[in-house]
């Protein structure tokens, strides 16, 4: 892991207007991003048109081409991650992903919402219980995106939310139980 100030000042660098700071941030934070794509394509099927790297590079261009005022290296790979899920949404919606049983996606938060004999989660049925959940609890769909998604700590979690690392434990918990209890009565509906 790179250590938190480098990759702050360089961001701070360029977007002060200093072109090569981006050439010198690159190579900090590009094994995190490709960590970050491959936690996405876990048990993806064999074949994915998108692969990590391409999930990388259109990400980073996306990121330096967006108009940010980044705050820390947290901050930064906060809105990675989120960039990152919505070009996975925005390729499966492309390529038809949203039918049933057409191109599943494992997405795990982690062994607690994995539910037991149930298909791996499609990226559009969990971006859709995501976006239910931000209408009724948005600091604890932050915390899930930043923490499974970013790759955060919960104290980096804590830091870009500003509260403390207690309170994203909690809000994870709670996360967690509505997540897996969202998506499992999507599952029922749709089985009916």
């Amino acid at each position: 892991m790179v250590p938190d100030q480098s990759v702050t000042v360089l961001l701070r660098a360029w977007r002060g207007g200093d072109s090569r700071a981006l050439d010198d941030l690159l190579p900090l934070v590009y094994q995190e991003l490709r960590s970050l794509a491959s936690r996405y394509f876990r048990g993806e099927r064999p074949g994915h048109t998108l692969q990590p790297t391409a999930l990388v590079h259109e990400a980073f261009i996306r990121l330096v081409s967006g108009d940010v005022a980044w705050n820390d290296r947290a901050h930064f790979f906060a809105i990675a991650a989120r960039t990152m899920r919505r070009i996975l949404v925005d390729h499966a919606r492309e390529h038809g992903a949203a039918k049933r049983g057409g191109g599943w996606m494992r997405t795990t938060l982690d062994e607690g919402l994995a539910i037991e004999g149930a298909p791996p989660l499609e990226i559009l049925d969990l971006d859709r219980a995501l976006d239910r959940l931000t209408e009724q609890d948005p600091r604890a769909a932050r915390a899930v995106e930043l923490h499974y998604f970013g790759g955060l700590s919960y104290e980096e979690t804590a830091e870009v939310i500003e509260i403390s690392a207690a309170t994203v434990d909690r809000d994870l918990r709670i996360a967690r139980a509505w997540l897996r209890r969202a998506l499992t009565s999507d599952d029922d509906r749709d089985n009916n």
